[in-house]
Formats: C-alpha cells, structure tokens, sequence
C-alpha cells in the first residue's frame, strides 16, 4: 500500500454496519526507518540569494522565471557547501558572488524519454561531477535513485482534466498537494540525510497547498466506467456511482450518458422505455467493455472491421493508448517532430505516421524509436486481435499483389473510418476570413511563410542569426522585415507539392513547443550613433527583404502593383508553350510570341559566342550557372539553377524554359556577369478556378493518375493560348485554351470537369484581389505604358544599410551585445 494513502478514509467507507453504529475495518501500520530530512522554504532564502518574494495565487499556478534561478543558485549551493549549514551558506553568500564552473550531470526524467535516457539516472555519478535529475511526478513513488541527496520542489503538477464539453482529456498545471510533495521529499532520506527545498511559501504551502489533490473520478471521463456498470447489469449508473467513495457529479453523469448515445455504445431507452440518463449496451458498446483503450479508440477497431482495414486500426489504437511510439530525445523536439511528418507523408496524420513507422519496424527495418514502447504496442496490439476475434472480427490477409490504385483506395478508406471513430470532435468547420489572413502575412503566401513577432530595431542586421537559427526546420529563400515582424519564407522543392511545406510545420512547432529564438543585439543607440543625422530615425523599422540565395539586404521598394508586371504580362493573353508539369493545372512554360523567341534566341547566341568557364565556387543547391541540354536537336547551355546535388550529378532547373534535368557536376559552367541581371523568361501557371473531384481525392493524393495522364496529353507538345486571371507570390492564374480541329478554342478546365477529373472552385481572396488589380492594369497598359509611378526606396538607404551590416551584422568580441529572445 502507498505511504500517501489516506487509509482512514478507505476504512471509513468499508466500515461493516452492527447494531448502534459501524465497525471499522482494522488498519495495520508499518513504520519505516528513513533518514532525517530538512525542510526549507522561500522564506528562508530569500536572505541567501538575490530575489524578491512576490505574492504566490492559487489560481495562477506557474514557474516564474526568477524560481528557475533560485533552483540553479540552490544547485551551486550544495557544491559549495556540501557539509555545512544554511548559516554558513547566507554568510559565504553575503562574502562573494562568483561564477560558478562546476561540472553537472544532467538527466531528464519523463514519461516519453528514451530508455537509454531513464536507464542514465541510476548509473553512478563521475567523479568531479555533480548528478542533477530533472523530473517529472513520475519520479514521485515507485522510484529510488540511491543517491539523491537534495530534492527541489515547484510544488506542481499535471493533472489529466476531462474537458466537459468535448469529453477529450487534457494535461494541467495545478498546484500538487501536500501528500504528493510528501512523497517528492521521501526520495532523498534513502541513504543518508536529505534536504528538501520547497520554492514557495511557507505560509503558502500552510494555507493553500491542499492536503490531497482531488480524486479521479471527479476530473476524469466516466465512459469506460459506465460501459463496465451496464454490462454488470446492477442497476442505473447514476444510482450505482453514487454511492462510490468519491462520488462523480450528477450533471456529469448524465453528460456521459448523453455521449455514450451519441458514440453509439447505448441505446435512446431501456427496454423500449425512453430514458435520457440510461440506455441499453449496443453491440458496440458491448465490444468496447473487453478492449482495454479509450473508447473512441474502441469505435476505430470495429470500424475499420466493418470497412476492410481492421489491421490499420488495431495498430493505431494499440499505438495511441500507450505512450508517444517516437522517441523524443531531451532538447530535439524537433528533430523528432520531422521524423514524425517523413512517415506521416503528405497525409501530416500522426495516425499515418504511427502506421508506417510500425509497419517498418515490424519488418526488421531499422527505425530510431522508443524500444521499450515498440514492443509494448507490439504486445497491446496481438492482445486486441485476440479480444475482437471473440467478436467474430478477424484480420484478412493481404491480397499478394495489389495496385497502386488499391494502395491509395484503402488509405482514403482508412482516413473516413478515422474521422467517423473520432466524430464529433475530429474537426470543425468553419469559413476561414483569408482577408485577415493575408493581412497578417502581408500578402506573402502563407503555405511558405511564418511571421516573427517583437523583433528588435534594426532586427535586418541579424538575419544571418536567424536563418542559423531556422536552418534546423529547412532552407531559408528570403526574409522581409515590416516594422517589429519578420516574414521568414522557405524554399519551395518543386519535386514534391504540399498544401503547406514541411518548413512551415516545423516552425510553427517550434513556436508550440516555445523553443525561444534567443539573437545577439547590439544597443539601438550604439547602431543610430554609427548613422548620424536625421535618416537614422527612418532605418530603425525600415522594410527591408533580404534575399538569401543571392546574399542582398536591400529596403523594399513601392510600387503600383508588381514591379515586373509589365515584363511577365504584356497582354491579356499569351500564347505558351508547356515545358514542365507539377502537378494537373499546375506547370512551368515560356512564351512563344515573335517578341520572347527573339530574346531567348539572343541569349542564346551571346551564351554561344562567350568562352565558358569551370564553376569558381563548389557546385550547391541554389547556384545559378550554365548547364548543358539538348533541345529542337541543337546541344548548348543554358541558364540554370541547382535544385539537387547527388553524387556526381546535380538536378538543374532551366530559369528561361521552365524545364529540368539532371546533367553531370563537371559540365556546369560560370554564368557571364552580362547574363547575371537578365530576368528570367520561365513563368509558372496555374489553371484558375478548379480543384481535384472528389473522385480524384479517393485515390489518396489531389489528383489521380488518370487525372494527371489526361492533362499531360491535353497540353503537351502543342501551342497553348492562356488568359491571365491573376499573379499571386509570382504565380500565374490563368484560362488555358487548345486548338481542337473543328471545336475550335476548347477550355482544358472544361475538359477535365467534364470528364470528372476535376470540379469548378472559388479562387482565393489574394487571387480575386489580383485579378480586380490585373484589369485596371490592363486598361492603363494601353493609355499610358510609360508613365506608371514607381517610388524608389532611393539609393541613400541602402547605402546606410550596408553601413550598418558592415558595421553590426557581425558579433564582435570588443562591441557590447545583449541577448534577447
């Protein structure tokens, strides 16, 4: 029996009832003999170290950050004073306030860490070396480290609440109660004296700490509970817990009833009687009573038996129920985070990724995650399939040979019964305000884009800090500074297209997780001192982009519209030509107009007519060169930018036709610096107002392979006539038209609706924002071409700007910095 139990409430309950009175059941108590164990408090240091004790609130339980500080002085303390008193430690205190460099042994302790990481807390501490155990309340019992000799107590705790409204369990910080931090304070005093230091208090801890945290029944879901009762078939579940030690509220009882309805697991009545806080168990129901996982969990496994993917669910529910199946090492979150979405896929489904992670697993393909866990889900899941063949639910065998068309039907089919076992609280629905969206991302695309907030002054000195600091998530193209924001947008790889990229999600994990961006600033008034005069005012929160791939700072320039518009669009519609396919609607091209061809054939003529020259620098992603290809039958290079490296061969994509290939490293060239500034005649287009059928989606990606073959051949090998709907983050929307014998003009977009590929969409509110911008555009290109007013950002301030990145945008060793996160 636990040594915090309050066993005189159990004796109390199971009281046996005599004559007069009850007669209690009989307690027997073992003593035991630990070791003595001090107590302090933050009234007894706030003498020693340099903090000021600030009112502690029941209702705002948290670790303020001067606590984490006291907790590591409190640390160096006991290497000072290993044998001495408090006395001596205020009054060696009080003599100096030196930096301590001592040695420290770090091990976490969690629920989700590694075996390897759990098994390093009761190794034996090198000497010289200070062992220091950072533990969660699951270190609170059960748990002995020999040589734990001070404990420090927060006095929290997490605790599994039951969301009333939804029924789905969440973690909280609440203040522990005295019988937990009891049970802290016991794991020193095992072997020698102890010290337990509590950082609130004392008359905190007296008057507010509660003696006992309350029950579980109380906060916890009641679902299983009730189920097991029915089954029992003793009476009404809202009589019956009652009666219990610690008896669950009415109202939240009727809520679970209610909820069990609404699952499936009991029926509206009893005995075709109508009783809203009772019900009959369903078959269901009925199964859910002998799984041991949560009941939705339970929902899942007959589901995916009554849809053909029993299997799939019997992993995932044995995944769920246990703890987190990846492994997530101390302080690399994130790198466990990305190893997550690899096996997630393009689905960005954890139940995806657990799938695919165990299915790996299970054929001895090596996979870094929790062992202990692996096998223990292993073990879980052969314990489900036993229990539903009881059921009559067995698992198929696989067919032997099986499609990719079969591949990507099972997998949608294994997403519906994933949102039906989860209904209603997998998703909600509502309309997203993109004007605001776009508002909050100032207009850049936000499949790409994450914002900063509260960047220093000057914040575009530091970008090198921050792209280090983001390289962890991917590769940074550019970073736009607006005010106090930063807008950090990502490379795009072309090879595979997501709805949002995987960058994205990392750094928005990053932010959930509260990983800080910690740069190194300089003074404001050390950098308005470099720049002198009134325009230092003005570069403080200047906008400025800086571009990553080509290494320039330089402030964004206003303009009416886009500054290239008049190059990328000179009419409303163009005649093109297709040279690579993304995706169905969505492709690279250039323009076969008299006017292009002329340029391309001039660049084409002065690349001919210059003596090529070996890369200077060692070929990277991202590089812009001259690679070789063959085209219309003619070999010769062309402009181009490295999107791969592997091996001895680099992937190229042509900047000036819009098409790829993969040519050896020892045949890229030097691009002339005539060529350098030359825009790039390549567009990107994509085909306005569509979307894939839902037909298309059933087949597990946005669109089918039948869908992607059908586009292929309807723009492929021929002149295409577009007209441009909008420009959005460099984008081309456009109506693409083909000749067709004696149809004439037919709409490619029309065709694939037709034939059930693809389905009529409303463009997005950038792309209708556009396209109102496009027409007034269009009917001032015919009036007045030359005169469309462009406001320079002026060659002063850039000129200022690199004064202060030569200046600042370096840490150096003899300029006075300041951290900031």
């Amino acid at each position: 029996m636990s040594a915090s139990i309050n066993s005189k409430e159990l004796a109390d309950y199971f009281a046996l009832p005599v004559q007069y009175g009850v007669n209690p059941v009989c307690v027997f108590k073992v003593e035991g003999r630990p070791f003595a164990i001090e107590e302090y408090y933050l009234d007894d240091l706030k003498d020693i170290f340099d903090f000021q004790l600030y009112p502690q609130s029941l209702g705002d339980p948290a670790i303020k950050r001067k606590m984490y500080e006291v907790a590591v002085s409190l640390i160096q303390s006991f290497d000072e004073f290993e044998k001495r008193s408090l006395g001596e430690i205020r009054y060696m205190h009080s003599l100096q306030s030196t930096i301590f460099l001592h040695q420290w042994q770090v091990y976490p302790l969690h629920a989700c860490a590694t075996l390897e990481e759990q098994s390093k807390v009761f190794s034996a501490t090198v000497p010289g070396y200070r062992k220091v155990i950072l533990a969660t309340n699951v270190a609170e019992s059960s748990v002995t480290v020999p040589d734990v000799k001070y404990v420090i107590d927060f006095c929290l705790t997490k605790i599994l609440y039951c969301d009333k409204e939804t029924n789905y369990q969440s973690l909280r910080l609440c203040w522990a109660s005295k019988t937990n931090c009891n049970q802290r304070k016991g794991r020193a005093g095992r072997v020698s004296r102890g010290y337990c230091y509590r950082l609130v208090c004392k008359e905190f801890w007296a008057d507010c700490i509660p003696e006992k945290l309350e029950p579980e029944m109380l906060h916890c879901p009641l679902g299983t509970t009730v189920l097991k009762l029915k089954k029992l078939d003793i009476g009404e579940p809202k009589a019956l817990l009652a009666t219990a030690l610690s008896p669950p509220s009415p109202d939240d009882i009727e809520c679970t009833i209610v909820q069990l309805k609404e699952l499936g697991a009991l029926t509206t009545c009893v005995q075709t009687e109508e009783n809203r806080h009772d019900g009959e168990l369903t078959f269901l129901g009925m199964v859910l009573t002998e799984l041991p996982v949560d009941l939705h969990l339970g929902k899942l496994i007959v589901l995916g038996h009554v849809f053909g993917c029993l299997e799939e669910c019997l992993i995932i529910a044995a995944a769920l129920s246990l703890r987190s199946f990846f492994a997530v090492p101390f302080k690399k979150h994130v790198d466990a985070y990305r190893k997550k979405m690899f096996f997630a896929g393009n689905s960005r489904s954890d139940f995806i990724a657990i799938l695919n992670a165990f299915r790996m697993w299970r054929h001895l393909i090596h996979l870094k995650c929790n062992l202990e866990i692996k096998f223990q889900v292993a073990e879980l899941f052969h314990n489900l399939k036993r229990r539903v063949r009881a059921f009559n639910m067995c698992v198929k065998a696989q067919p032997s040979a099986v499609d990719q068309e079969y591949v990507c039907k099972q997998r949608f089919i294994l997403q519906v019964v994933i949102a039906g076992a989860f209904y209603p609280n997998y998703c909600t629905f509502g309309k997203c305000n993109e004007e605001i969206a776009m508002k909050d991302l100032a207009g850049m695309d936000p499949k790409t884009t994450v914002m900063l907030k509260n960047m220093p002054p000057y914040g575009y000195i530091y970008h090198k800090q921050l792209q280090s600091l983001l390289r962890q998530c991917g590769q940074v193209k550019s970073i736009s500074y607006n005010g106090s924001r930063a807008f950090v947008e990502f490379s795009r790889n072309q090879k595979e297209i997501f709805k949002v990229l995987p960058e994205v999600y990392l750094a928005v994990k990053m932010s959930q997780l509260k990983i800080p961006f910690e740069l190194y600033v300089h003074y404001p008034e050390d950098i308005r001192r470099q720049v002198r005069g009134a325009a230092a005012a003005g570069l403080e929160f200047l906008r400025v982009n800086v571009d990553c791939q080509k290494q320039t700072v330089e402030p964004v320039e206003i303009s009416f519209g886009d500054s290239q518009m008049s190059k990328m669009i000179p009419s409303r519609f163009l005649s093109i030509r297709v040279t690579e396919i993304i995706e169905v609607g969505h492709f690279w091209g250039y323009r076969t107009d008299e006017k292009n061809i002329a340029v391309l054939q001039a660049l084409s003529a002065e690349i001919d007519c210059q003596e090529l020259m070996d890369l200077t620098v060692p070929p990277r992603v991202d590089v812009l060169c001259l690679a070789p290809f063959t085209y219309l039958g003619k070999r010769g290079y062309y402009r181009a930018h490295v999107l791969y490296i592997h091996g001895d061969h680099a992937e190229v994509f042509f900047v000036d036709y819009g098409n790829r290939s993969e040519v050896p490293l020892n045949k890229l060239k030097e691009i002339p610096s005539c060529l350098q500034g030359l825009p790039f005649q390549a567009l990107e287009f994509k085909i306005c107002k569509m979307c894939p059928s839902a037909r298309s989606l059933v087949f597990g990606e946005r669109w089918s392979c039948s869908a992607s073959q059908r586009f292929a051949s309807l723009v492929s090998g021929c002149t295409l006539l577009v007209e441009v709907y909008s420009l959005v983050h460099g984008v081309l929307h456009v109506d693409v038209f083909r000749h067709s014998g004696h149809k004439g003009l037919v709409s490619i977009r029309d065709v694939l609706i037709e034939e059930r590929h693809a389905e009529l969409a409303e463009e997005s509110y950038k792309s209708q924002q556009s396209h109102d911008l496009l027409k007034e555009f269009f009917l001032d290109q015919a009036k007045e071409r030359d005169q469309m007013p462009i406001i320079s950002a002026g060659q002063e301030k850039k000129h200022l700007i690199e004064i202060l990145l030569n200046s600042f945008s370096e840490k150096k060793s003899d300029t006075p910095t300041h951290k900031v996160t």
